[in-house]
């Protein structure tokens, strides 16, 4: 009933999809694929913006810290997912399962800060457009994106440290194929409330705040919207924000389902859990990149030359 002993280490045992096959290859190569297509994608996107000067806006910043937030998010639970599924191999010390949970719960809060200034960007261009280039100076940028990554470390690693002094004496198999706190948590065999208590408010410190950040944001974006005359320049100044809604919805919605199951919803079947875990942390950093690039005509435009000139 401890962590672990000097002869048999403490392991977990990861699951894939309930119900299919893990040397499956219908699941192996989709979900290949989906890793590559999300690497292919957001270093698309950063080449994109590296390369081309005009992109160099803060609004192209702040996507910069998206796709590498989404490029952390993912690679966090490559090894794991990879594994399990096209090398059969479930096992993972409780070392690395602490390390992957730690990154995973990272890069989630630090996506979800971005998100947060990327709603204050869209704030400032629209109520305030004059004042854009005075008040989104490279200066502040980097304050606020050296802010989202401080606050991203510092407010996990609690978590990272409670867990670990933790004795787990019950069955030492996760409901996912990575690491999440909140499965860590129902294996341990003793009293969880300081570590449920903080976990509880690191996320309100995190996504509570930064949903109502934004929230906030978009309620005085649209009150800014509504009061333009033009239906043509109401029109161009909503779709400048339709990106980063999406960007939000698709973060945002399997988080909140994730978090409601994990707490109410122990009766669902696990297919139920892990199907919104996966979505959780694979759908955002893939959609993302696609979803900017459809919607950002200097993007779009960017790319089909790059491919004209390989071409």
């Amino acid at each position: 009933s401890s962590n672990g002993t000097g002869s048999s280490p403490l392991t977990f045992i990861l699951t894939g999809i309930p119900g299919l096959l893990m040397s499956s290859y219908w699941m192996a190569l989709p979900l290949c694929c989906l890793y590559l297509l999300m690497l292919l994608g957001n270093c698309t996107l950063l080449w994109t913006i590296k390369t081309d000067y005009s992109l160099h806006t803060p609004m192209y910043y702040f996507l910069s810290m998206l796709a590498v937030a989404d490029l952390g998010l993912s690679l966090s639970t490559l090894p794991t997912m990879l594994a399990i599924f096209c090398f059969e191999s479930t096992s993972l010390r409780f070392e690395a399962c602490v390390a992957q949970m730690y990154f995973i719960h990272t890069f989630s809060a630090i996506e979800s800060g971005v998100l947060v200034a990327m709603a204050f960007d869209r704030f400032v261009a629209i109520c305030y457009p004059l004042r854009y280039t005075s008040v989104l100076t490279n200066s502040l940028i980097m304050k606020a994106g050296g802010a989202i990554f401080l606050r991203g470390v510092c407010v996990v690693l609690p978590v990272a440290v409670l867990i670990k002094k933790m004795p787990f004496c019950r069955s030492r198999v996760l409901s996912h194929s990575f690491c999440l706190h909140q499965d860590m948590l129902r294996l341990v065999c003793g009293d969880v409330k300081v570590n449920s208590l903080y976990g509880l408010t690191a996320v309100i410190l995190t996504k509570g705040l930064d949903s109502l950040t934004i929230l906030l944001s978009y309620m005085m974006i649209i009150r800014a919207i509504l009061s333009i005359i033009s239906q043509e320049t109401r029109a161009k100044a909503f779709s400048t924000c339709i990106s980063h809604l999406c960007a939000v919805l698709i973060f945002y919605i399997p988080l909140i389902g994730l978090s409601i199951t994990h707490r109410f919803g122990k009766h669902l079947p696990p297919l139920t859990h892990t199907l919104l875990a996966d979505a959780y942390l694979l759908v955002p950093p893939v959609l993302n990149p696609l979803v900017y690039s459809w919607k950002t005509k200097q993007i779009r435009r960017r790319i089909l030359i790059l491919l004209c000139q390989r071409g």
